[in-house]
């Protein structure tokens, strides 16, 4: 949900290299978590189209109400890479350049003239929330590129403190702020690019968190179904998070009819607030299935996910017309304990992709990733 809060999340919860998980909920713990985050304070207060940047509201107005409270504005943007930063194999290290450099891409992304072999399809990589397209694909975009596709990608959910993109919306380099559904918009508006100069007619999709979810949205709501082949996700806020829990206790806070979640979203923007269990987003997204036909979903979670956690609302259902696999990192490679951040840096997240992608192609990979740092702990 919020990649950028991670940091403080590990240092406060996180499991060292060697620890064991947390016992996974049960079904119907789960189930109960769920439910108490399905209603959402009445309307009062401002709407979120006031233009005050600070307003409270409880989703009155013409806003999208991603968790029935609202901060702000809406509005935002997209906005195409600039220049190409190096490859990377370390989060730590490609997160700090994509701060200083937020409109660099990584390496080998954004070939307008390229064009993909014979059975192949373009691939468009979606960064998350607090995130930039450099520093979300630093280790994976240059591997796509070498396995010989045409990669792309792009800056979305671009929006400052006015327009309600939190105060990390402040800092260089920070994009996926803006309400996830005009981010779907524009990722519609990009895959038509890349379909129009590739002269392909679906794209594969790889995305990180909100980049799931988004692309998500999209395929359900935004024209994307026919579009889109592979839909490829890691840590995606599918069906919400709690964020240890911090998302589920506001939403209950909230339908007290204490705005605390209004409150919270001055600060984390509104991506953040849209991502938690029970938000209106997420009981939309998912209303009539977890999926739709003719995509091919491969989800990827990890046990170590302290940002969407508990880490199985990231999976999805098989819809009719579908097919998804749903995979745990640690299944067949327990020393992996890549973390929601350092998963987009592991060798074995990045064999998946490429299996779905082209499956039997790549062996598939079990190293040693640490989590906070990833990359196998190299620099």
């Amino acid at each position: 949900m919020l990649t950028g809060v991670s940091a403080l999340a590990v240092a406060l919860t996180g499991p060292g290299a060697g620890a064991a998980p947390n016992d996974a909920p049960t079904e119907q713990a789960l189930a109960e978590i769920i439910a108490a985050g399905r209603s959402v304070a009445g309307p009062s207060g401002s709407a979120c189209n006031s233009g005050s940047g600070t307003g409270s509201g409880n989703g009155s107005g013409d806003c999208y109400g991603g968790s029935g409270s609202s901060s702000g504005s809406s509005g935002g943007y997209s906005s195409d890479t600039v220049g190409v930063g190096p490859a990377q194999t370390s989060f730590l290290a490609a997160f700090a350049y994509g701060l200083a450099n937020g409109d660099a891409a990584p390496p080998g992304a954004n070939d307008w003239n390229c064009k993909p072999a014979d059975g192949d399809r373009p691939l468009v990589m979606v960064h998350g929330t607090w995130m930039n397209a450099y520093n979300g694909y630093a280790f994976m975009g240059p591997e796509f590129k070498n396995a010989g596709l045409c990669t792309f990608t792009f800056n979305y959910g671009r929006s400052n403190l006015i327009e309600g993109g939190g105060l990390g919306s402040v800092l260089p380099g920070v994009m996926g702020t803006g309400y996830i559904q005009d981010s779907a918009d524009q990722l519609a508006l990009f895959v038509d690019r890349v379909l129009a100069a590739t002269g392909a007619d679906e794209v594969d999709i790889v995305a990180h968190s909100q980049g799931g979810s988004m692309s998500n949205w999209y395929t359900k709501f935004d024209g994307g179904a026919d579009k889109v082949k592979n839909l490829i996700t890691y840590g995606a806020t599918h069906h919400g998070t709690s964020l240890d829990g911090i998302g589920a206790l506001g939403r209950m806070i909230n339908n007290l009819g204490i705005d605390i979640l209004g409150f919270i979203e001055i600060f984390v923007g509104h991506a953040g607030i849209q991502q938690t269990i029970g938000s209106d987003f997420v009981n939309q997204l998912n209303a009539n299935g977890d999926t739709v036909p003719g995509i091919d979903y491969t989800i990827v979670g990890t046990r170590y996910d302290e940002v969407t956690n508990p880490y199985d609302l990231t999976f999805l259902k098989q819809g009719p017309g579908s097919t998804v696999r749903n995979i745990t990192l640690q299944e067949g490679c327990e020393q992996d304990v890549s973390d929601h951040l350092t998963m987009m840096y592991s060798p074995r997240a990045l064999s998946i992709a490429l299996n779905a992608i082209d499956p039997g192609s790549h062996q598939l990979v079990c190293t040693f990733n640490p989590w906070l740092v990833g990359g196998g702990g190299s620099l």
